[in-house]
């Protein structure tokens, strides 16, 4: 979807003077809501809505063999589907770049912030080790997925259980539809915030508009630690460039959308 050049000019404009176009600030983000176990199916489920952005993730748990490099280390996979439904432009069938480029950001922030101990994941060494398998599914595309997807993640693993399993000669099996009482082994909560860009200006949760007129835009996550934020990964997108001064506006902007995130986030689901 492309927008008009006066839609883009008076979005411009408008960001100049600190505004938007559906009057919030530029640091402000759009109305959160999460709903937690929403799949029956899932070991682990919930649904965010960002405003008019909606996405729901699902949490499947299941014994794999384990990596040769991490004989001793659970695995995670991240997938993405954006559904035909959610937006005009999406299409049916395998994901495209747009919905890969997201699941690799989700599972990035999700590694590199340690949120998961993999290696309380092992069942036995060199055999088998529990998967973690996140399904994203869109819903409805108003802007800013990235954001939405990755809490609507860190939602469902927070609400997982791991699924009953027993040993089978001299390996193991899931006994489906039997869940256990034990929580993944899970740490400090990451918050991903995206800042978009159009030309000097910087912001976030941008709605699909905002989106489309921006140039580029910048996710990172962060872990509050006693009130100290810190950056565990940062993903550029987008072939717009930025200065040093706006990449500490970045930061700043960053970080106090995830501090939002993480009050609102705490407030809804607790912080189990």
């Amino acid at each position: 979807m492309e927008i008009a050049k006066v839609m883009k000019k008076t979005i411009v404009d408008l960001l100049k003077q600190g505004k938007r176009i559906d009057e919030r600030k530029v640091d402000e983000f759009r109305k959160l809501d999460i709903k937690l176990d929403i799949s029956k199916n899932a070991e682990g489920s919930a649904m965010v809505e960002l405003g008019k952005t909606k996405v729901m993730a699902g949490v499947k748990i299941d014994l794999v063999e384990p990596f040769q490099d991490a004989p001793d280390a659970g695995v995670l996979i991240v997938n993405a589907e954006f559904m035909p439904l959610a937006y005009s432009e999406f299409e049916p069938g395998p994901p495209g770049v747009e919905a890969i480029e997201l699941a690799r950001i989700v599972d990035r922030g999700i590694r590199e912030s340690e949120f998961i101990d993999f290696k309380k994941l092992c069942v036995e060494k060199g055999k088998k080790v529990y998967g973690i398998f996140i399904d994203i599914y869109v819903l409805n595309h108003d802007g800013n997925l990235i954001d939405a997807s990755f809490l609507a993640s860190i939602a469902a693993l927070l609400n997982a259980r791991l699924p009953k399993i027993e040993k089978v000669e001299d390996s193991y099996r899931v006994v489906y539809g039997e869940k256990t009482k034990q929580k993944l082994p899970l740490s400090n909560i990451p918050f991903m915030t995206t800042v978009f860009k159009i030309n000097d200006s910087m912001f976030i949760d941008a709605n699909l508009i905002e989106e489309k007129a921006s140039e580029t835009k910048v996710s990172i996550a962060y872990c509050f630690d006693k009130n100290k934020a810190n950056i565990h990964a940062i993903q550029k997108l987008g072939s717009g460039t930025f200065s040093y001064e706006e990449l500490e506006k970045i930061i700043k902007l960053s970080q106090k959308g995830a501090e939002f995130l993480m009050k609102n986030f705490l407030s809804k689901i607790g912080s189990k």
